[in-house]
């Protein structure tokens, strides 16, 4: 588990089709290699990967099929580029951001960024299921105000699309300078991760929706039958 606050960008290379070796940035070392050890987690552009191998400055991860799939990992493999890197959050570490599990739902691309006085001003796409070329449903969790990880970064939805196929969000200087989204350009791709919490909300409405559900079954009776008299 992640909270979407960068601790440091890094350098990431394909060393084959799975394989993965993150460079981290010198001004970054400190807060992430200090205690790193074989077997963490490791948000990779908003990714959950495990360290398998520490080398000087960085380390290695293997990225399993359906990573690749569903990621811009795939896209490493042809050429190195900047990512953004948080370890994962310890208990009783502040949460600044909002829950983000590095398990990215699919990929979304830029669609312009404009400088204000205040903060960039971001667009992105965000897909539905239908089109073929993307590979997850995120459209329905983009709701305004909501939080979004877009490359591992905690943000807030602007505004968006009612069907909420793209979204706008305000990035203050220090995280725009901060991470990778400085590097981005109209078109680039990026990982897309919405807001667990709806999701938990969709599938528990959901079942409460199923007819077949056996919540239908649950009665007054049928709690006092087994032991919630107390609770009645």
């Amino acid at each position: 588990m992640f909270t979407g606050l960068i601790q440091g960008i890094g350098n990431i290379k394909a060393l084959g089709n799975d394989l993965f070796a993150i460079d981290i940035d010198k001004n970054a070392q400190d807060s992430i290699c200090t205690d790193l050890a074989i077997g963490d987690s490791v948000a990779v552009d908003g990714i959950c990967l495990t360290v398998e191998k520490i080398v000087s400055g960085g380390f290695v991860a293997t990225a399993s099929p359906e990573t690749l799939q569903r990621t811009t990992l795939s896209e490493s493999t042809k050429k190195n580029r900047k990512v953004n890197l948080e370890t994962s959050l310890r208990v009783g570490s502040k949460i600044g951001g909002h829950f983000v599990s590095g398990h990215v739902d699919g990929i979304g691309c830029l669609l312009e960024s404009v400088n204000s006085q205040k903060a960039w001003e971001m667009t992105f796409f965000a897909p539905s299921h239908l089109e073929n070329q993307w590979n997850s449903y995120i459209s329905p969790y983009i709701v305004s105000k909501a939080s979004i990880a877009v490359n591992g970064i905690s943000l807030t939805i602007a505004e968006c699309e009612r069907d909420g196929k793209w979204f706008k969000v305000a990035v203050i200087p220090h995280t725009y300078a901060q991470t990778n989204l400085s590097l981005l350009k109209s078109g680039d791709e990026v990982n897309l991760e919405s807001d667990i919490l709806g999701k938990y909300v969709d599938r528990l409405i959901s079942h409460r929706l199923d007819k077949k559900s056996p919540q239908e079954n649950i009665t007054l009776d049928f709690l006092l039958e087994n032991g919630y008299s107390n609770f009645i």
